[in-house]
């Protein structure tokens, strides 16, 4: 696993090195900016975690902080960046606005955000705690993004605008989820004290609510605005608030 992940960073690295050299051959004053993001760089892992310290830290000890507790955890899990690049792709799968890998990875604050979260959770399993607490509370701080580190995401997730979105301890979200702006995903606060179970495929628009012991089950969609409190079928649509449901799969025939 860990060599197919190396293998897989490695041609997404060469298409971003390239992306990086034909935009700093087009726009000098921009390539200055390139070449310290990208070109300085001998990998994927090495630029993904400047990036992250660059974003967090708000100085240049805070930013080799971050950077380094990132690189440590990109080298102990591999796996980590090989869920940083399904990430990545997956925006150019789903932003129309989107044609190439170079302006997500540099730009989007929610990929970033993603991919501290990655950190931390590396950390909050490591046992370095306050460590990953620290990730959590700069993303929130830097990039307006909250993900507690002891939440469990999937690869392929796209946190897209991304302002506002708050992820509780414990959620769970599945492979290939998008996100919009001003989501809120955690307990409800009252008992039982589990946290929502976000299926694959699964589009949440921007406002929405999801809280409590419940599950939305794979490729559900809830609408703008929603306020989810149940249970949601897979592939059901649900709007509103309280949530309704509607455009529901037809049961299959017996």
């Amino acid at each position: 696993m860990a060599e197919a992940a190396i293998m897989a960073s490695d041609g997404l690295w060469q298409a971003i090195r390239d992306e990086a050299q034909r935009a700093a051959d087009a726009d000098p004053v921009f390539g200055k900016a390139v070449a310290g993001a990208i070109l300085a760089h001998d990998g994927f892992a090495a630029a993904l975690a400047d990036l992250i310290g660059r974003r967090l830290g708000g100085s240049a000890v805070g930013q080799e902080r971050f950077a380094a507790f990132s690189r440590d955890a990109f080298r102990s899990q591999p796996d980590l960046i090989e869920a940083a690049g399904s990430d990545l792709r997956s925006i150019g799968l789903r932003d129309p606005a989107i044609t190439a890998l170079l302006p997500p990875l540099l730009h989007y604050k929610g990929y970033v955000a993603l991919q501290a979260w990655r950190v931390s959770n590396w950390l909050w399993h490591s046992d370095h705690r306050d460590a990953a607490l620290l990730f959590q509370n700069e993303s929130s701080n830097a990039l307006q993004v909250s993900i507690h580190p002891a939440a469990h995401i999937g690869s392929s997730v796209y946190l897209d605008h991304a302002t506002g979105i708050v992820i509780g301890a414990n959620v769970v979200i599945g492979d290939e989820v998008t996100i919009l702006q001003n989501v809120s995903i955690g307990r409800n606060g009252e008992l039982p004290t589990r946290s929502p179970r976000i299926g694959r495929g699964v589009y949440i628009g921007a406002g929405a609510t999801i809280l409590g012991d419940i599950t939305v089950g794979d490729f559900a969609k809830i609408g703008a605005g929603t306020v989810v409190t149940s249970d949601v079928p897979g592939g059901c649509t649900a709007v509103g608030n309280p949530a309704r449901l509607t455009n529901c799969p037809e049961p299959a025939s017996a």
